[in-house]
């Protein structure tokens, strides 16, 4: 394993243990304290453990090498574990909204909230860290499970915030209804979340090209070697942190085939400079046959 995907596991083993610490809090000071915004919170986390677990696993797994049956790598199933911890908040934030208006309706109480108050603070903090930690670690290895269960992570400390201003209310005003009026709040920055994780997931399960910059860049290679005449047929798209480009480059048809091969491996070389993580192939073709190919052939 290299030092890439021994970092990746590093960090997602740390969100493993972060969110396991913070459900065993919230669920037992909201128990005790009766606030639902914080029972709500513990099962938020208890989402976030298995999408922790999840994104662990996927990690471990897109860290294998290319197979027999798999020669594109394994770097997809970062984008599949990113989906299945959208679907898992989505889940938790339904039930939030049952939970709490529930609660509005039946008109329960909330007990003393300075615990609920301290426990928020800590989630608050401790998720600002660990979110942190694996943001940075996910740009530089380029991890879609650990950016997104980073992303989980900062929602996570907007929603604590959220309860943390809810229990003060309650506090000051002796009103329990703000208890899960927060608590809706924080349900409908959850469903955000889950949105935003969802739609980048699905956009590399389904092969999504390379951002227009990359693309830009690798346009700009070509654009500057006078030998190329022209391009077309650029593909590209993502698995985990590997990207893929393919294209066809017309040069001088007087090239030899050694001459066209050496061009080919120079710009191969270029854009994998240019870009991390990059598998590119170029397939050379003669610029004038190439054009009276595509004049005689119908498109």
């Amino acid at each position: 394993m290299n030092e890439s995907s021994r970092e990746k596991l590093g960090a997602a083993r740390l969100s493993v243990l972060s969110n396991t610490f913070l459900i065993v809090l919230k669920l037992a000071v909201g128990w005790k304290i009766g606030s639902v915004a914080v029972l709500s919170e513990g099962a938020h986390s208890a989402s976030d453990l298995v999408a922790a677990l999840i994104a662990y696993f996927a990690v471990k797994a897109s860290a294998l090498p290319p197979d027999e049956e798999h020669p594109y790598g394994h770097g997809k199933v970062e984008s599949l574990s990113g989906l299945i911890e959208a679907l898992l908040i989505f889940g938790a934030a339904i039930w939030i909204v049952i939970e709490s208006v529930q609660a509005l309706f039946s008109g329960s109480r909330a007990h003393t909230v300075g615990w609920g108050i301290v426990v928020m603070g800590v989630s608050a903090v401790v998720n600002a860290l660990i979110s942190r930690r694996l943001l940075a670690v996910a740009r530089k290895t380029e991890s879609q499970a650990l950016e997104a269960d980073a992303h989980h992570l900062m929602t996570d400390v907007w929603t604590s915030l959220g309860v943390l201003i809810g229990l003060i209310l309650v506090h000051f005003t002796g009103d329990s209804r703000f208890d899960p009026l927060v608590a809706l709040l924080v349900s409908t920055f959850i469903f955000k979340a889950a949105w935003s994780i969802s739609r980048d997931a699905i956009q590399f399960l389904l092969d999504g090209r390379l951002p227009e910059e990359e693309i830009a860049t690798v346009q700009e290679i070509l654009t500057k070697d006078v030998r190329v005449l022209g391009w077309h047929k650029l593909r590209s798209r993502k698995s985990g942190s590997e990207r893929h480009i393919d294209l066809h480059v017309q040069m001088d048809d007087d090239l030899s085939l050694r001459a066209a091969h050496a061009l080919t491996e120079e710009l191969e070389d270029k854009i994998r400079a240019a870009l991390p993580n990059v598998a590119v192939i170029i397939h050379p073709e003669p610029f004038e046959e190439e054009k009276r190919h595509q004049e005689e052939v119908p498109h």
